[in-house]
């Protein structure tokens, strides 16, 4: 049984698929171009967002940084004030002599010097703007250490160093009161700061909030337009299939019309082969048969009109095998297993190939569909082992119960690979079966010889029906 036979008796039964030739590329485009768009605009809200947050974070550590320093150089100031004035309390308690007041002058002095310094490096780092209050506190400083400086001046009178005393008390009041008022001024610029980056953060949060609105907009709007489109695609999609479903129905339709207008012309012209053709030549043989015994003195014409006998058999002969062929009588008059030992037979003298066919528990009672199915399907595997699997032996084995019936065709050739070649000859078998409800295996493999196997479902209780070929 091989697949690369083209025999008469099949059928296409199979009709490639529509292929699309093209494809739309007008909605793809725009939602492509369309989640670009969303992507962008989310990319470049994230990249704004991430730089403004780095920004702002920048700035509000820089302005807690210069607070801060301004405030780590006032404390420094009001310390050196509070150092000074203990300074001045011990002088004015132990009156000491020209070497104590040098170590007095000697501790302002370096006092002094790191205040003034610190100040200065603050004053540095500050805007104009910002320098001015920094700038009269330093001034007044200074002229609060010349008149504390003056005080440990052991030369001065006892009565001017009372006086400077208490000018230095008083510009010691006046630093401290600038101190403070630096010190709050401070504070209102880290207010005024805060409330800027405040600011700042409120447009910050305005944009993303527009961004969002228009990025869960854009998607909005994206998805609509994909679910509208898949929507259609999907419709598209039941549309085609319910084209394809239709089709299948229409072309299994028509090759059932095919094939039983098929069985329908062999019918007749087996019949036509038998009644007309074969009786005529009968009757020609009969004739012959007459004359050649009613001409007994002429040798030569009994000679010839028995050569025409000769050639009226063989034709005969030659018609009847050619009715059987296309449609046996005896498969209407005796019945399918009768119809297939013959065949079975015709194959062994035409071809040596010997064909054993088995029925078990075979009732014969099949409606004409089945009938023609497993005849035509017997008749096309033994013509593929005769002719392409080189096979010996062959053994067909046909089983019936209540509702179902079974074939098995088994042959000991060179086998094939069934998932790989598959001639027309075997789809026109799966497509009769296929076309009863039932199924067809083929079993096979190289150098292992082919099985065949055909499962038809029966009715429990067939009507009686209308023969009508299949």
């Amino acid at each position: 049984m091989s697949h690369r036979e083209v025999s008469p008796d099949s059928e296409p039964s199979q009709f490639p698929a529509p292929v699309p030739t093209g494809s739309r590329i007008g909605p793809r485009a725009a939602m492509i171009s369309g989640f670009g768009a969303l992507l962008l605009l989310m990319g470049i809200l994230s990249f704004d967002s991430v730089r403004l947050l780095f920004d702002l974070e920048v700035s509000s550590a820089r302005v807690r940084q210069d607070f801060s320093n301004r405030e780590r150089t006032l404390e420094d100031v009001r310390s050196s004030l509070y150092e000074s004035g203990n300074l001045l309390r011990e002088y004015a308690l132990v009156h000491p002599n020209a070497n104590g007041s040098d170590t007095f002058r000697h501790q302002l002095r370096s006092m002094s010097d790191r205040t003034n310094a610190t100040l200065r490096a603050c004053m540095q780092s500050l805007s104009n703007d910002q320098r001015v209050p920094f700038q009269n506190l330093s001034d007044e400083l200074n002229n609060y250490w010349s008149m504390v400086d003056r005080v440990f001046d052991a030369g001065t009178a006892k009565q001017d160093r009372s006086q400077l005393h208490n000018s230095a008390l008083a510009q010691h009041a006046t630093v401290m009161a600038i101190t403070r008022d630096v010190s709050a001024l401070n504070e209102l610029e880290l207010r005024d700061a805060e409330r800027k980056i405040a600011d700042v953060f409120a447009q910050f949060r305005a944009r993303v909030r527009t961004g969002t609105i228009v990025a869960f907009a854009l998607g909005l709007l994206l998805a609509a337009s994909t679910i509208v489109y898949v929507g259609r695609l999907e419709q598209r999609a039941e549309d085609k299939y319910q084209d394809s479903l239709r089709s299948q129905r229409e072309l299994k339709g028509l090759s059932k019309r095919l094939v039983d207008a098929q069985e329908e012309e062999r019918r007749a012209l087996s019949r036509d082969l038998h009644d007309q053709i074969a009786q005529a030549l009968s009757a020609l043989l009969m004739d012959v048969e007459n004359l050649a015994e009613s001409s007994r003195n002429g040798a030569v014409a009994r000679e010839g009109l028995q050569r025409i006998k000769l050639l009226a058999e063989t034709c005969v002969n030659e018609v009847r095998n050619m009715a059987l062929l296309l449609r046996p009588s005896m498969l209407d008059d005796l019945g399918l297993v009768a119809a297939l030992q013959w065949h079975a037979r015709e194959i062994s003298k035409r071809t040596g190939l010997l064909v054993d066919v088995v029925d078990d528990h075979f009732a014969d009672t099949l409606p004409e569909e089945h009938k023609t199915c497993v005849y035509r399907v017997v008749q096309e595997a033994l013509h593929n082992c005769a002719n392409h699997a080189h096979a010996r032996k062959v053994r067909v084995v046909l089983r019936e119960n209540s509702d179902h019936l079974t074939l098995s065709i088994e042959d000991d050739g060179i086998g094939f690979d069934p998932r790989r070649s598959r001639g027309l000859g075997m789809l026109g078998m799966q497509e009769r079966a296929t076309r009863l409800g039932g199924s067809f295996k083929v079993e096979s493999s190289p150098g292992h010889g082919t099985r065949i196997r055909v499962d038809l479902p029966l009715a429990p209780d067939p009507a009686p029906q209308q023969s009508v070929p299949a």
